[in-house]
């Protein structure tokens, strides 16, 4: 039997809101890719910007060999902008890419390659996070921590090959979305987590790869990164919800800390008990934070330790409080989610 080395046709889909800072070097990593310039296309979802970055986008599709497309995203949120684009994709393979990304000259292909050889039904690989300020690079230390984040493998770990429950701007067979259904449009936040599990129901994987590789932006706030993680932890609980098996340890231990910190709170202005327990709990806390902020002295200079030791706790505090947040918005859902959702939203091919 003939190997068919016809590459199959890849369309990059980009869901994108006010990225005029970030969208040419994100677009241009993409108009780079070592694939074959025929069997690629481009659609971006614009959540209607309200700075340049339709024109930069239009900047560059003038001077592009590889078709690229706009539509517009009305809701402005990631899997609104998500679905449209894949619906109006045409390629056998879909990888999707943000506007705060870079990805490496061979990133296609090599999603391509995988998949094509039947390793995976979703791929993708660990992500260099940097940060263009000194703060920015502190927060993109804390968030490449597994002190920080917790055991995110695409966020820290790069030295090997394994399957995972999700990864960043990841490849897919096209044929999955009409298994699985598209992006749960009510998640602001942690759709990708959602619908990679229903890849995994359905006996899917997903597969980190040590050569996909990418770059990502990171927050250049405390205010913006306080923001994006009070988000993930807001919107964990509707993913819960939905999908109870979804849940890990490890996604429940920020809101245990903060709760247990509030409740101690309390507790020490009526027991001395309660005050010793605060202050044995915030201090081991400290060490730790201290420790890991040591441990990342090789990753920036050291002027740059302090932001790093301020971002763990905005980190684990804002998930944490989003996650209690979240709580109470959806406690009426409970009873509402009887069973796992598959998605509100279906494929057209």
């Amino acid at each position: 039997m003939k190997q068919d080395l016809r590459k199959p046709s890849v369309s990059v889909v980009m869901p994108v809101r006010n990225e005029a800072d970030f969208i040419e070097r994100s677009l241009k990593a993409v108009l780079a890719q070592k694939y074959p310039s025929e069997s690629m296309e481009i659609i971006i979802a614009d959540g209607l910007s309200t700075d340049a970055t339709r024109a930069e986008i239009e900047k560059l599709k003038r001077a592009s060999n590889i078709p690229i497309r706009i539509v517009d995203n009305p809701e402005r949120i990631a899997p609104s902008g998500l679905n449209r684009a894949i619906s109006e994709a045409k390629g056998e393979i879909i990888v999707r890419v943000d506007g705060h990304c870079e990805i490496e000259p061979d990133y296609v292909a090599n999603c391509v390659k995988y998949l094509q050889a039947g390793r995976a039904e979703g791929v993708g690989g660990p992500i260099e996070t940097l940060g263009e300020t000194l703060r920015a690079r502190a927060i993109a230390v804390a968030m490449s921590s597994t002190f920080g984040v917790g055991g995110s493998a695409f966020r820290t770990v790069n030295d090997r090959e394994m399957y995972v429950d999700t990864v960043a701007f990841p490849g897919y067979k096209r044929e999955i979305f009409e298994k699985v259904g598209l992006f749960n449009e009510e998640l602001v936040r942690n759709q990708d987590d959602e619908f990679n599990y229903r890849l995994r129901k359905s006996g899917g994987r997903i597969l980190l790869a040590t050569d996909i590789r990418s770059r990502y932006y990171s927050r250049s706030g405390f205010k913006s990164l306080w923001r994006q993680y009070f988000q993930y932890g807001y919107w964990k609980i509707r993913v819960m919800q939905l999908h109870p098996k979804q849940m890990s340890l490890r996604q429940f231990v920020p809101f245990a800390f903060v709760l247990t910190i509030i409740l101690f709170s309390i507790l020490s202005i009526f027991f001395a008990a309660g005050r010793w327990a605060l202050m044995g709990i915030a201090g081991i806390y400290l060490l730790a934070n201290l420790a890991a902020t040591i441990k990342s002295a090789k990753r920036i200079e050291p002027r740059g330790l302090p932001f790093v030791f301020l971002s763990f706790p905005i980190l684990h505090f804002s998930y944490g409080l989003g996650f209690a947040a979240g709580l109470f918005a959806f406690w009426k859902k409970w009873r509402d989610d009887k069973t796992d959702a598959v998605g509100k939203e279906t494929f057209q091919s």
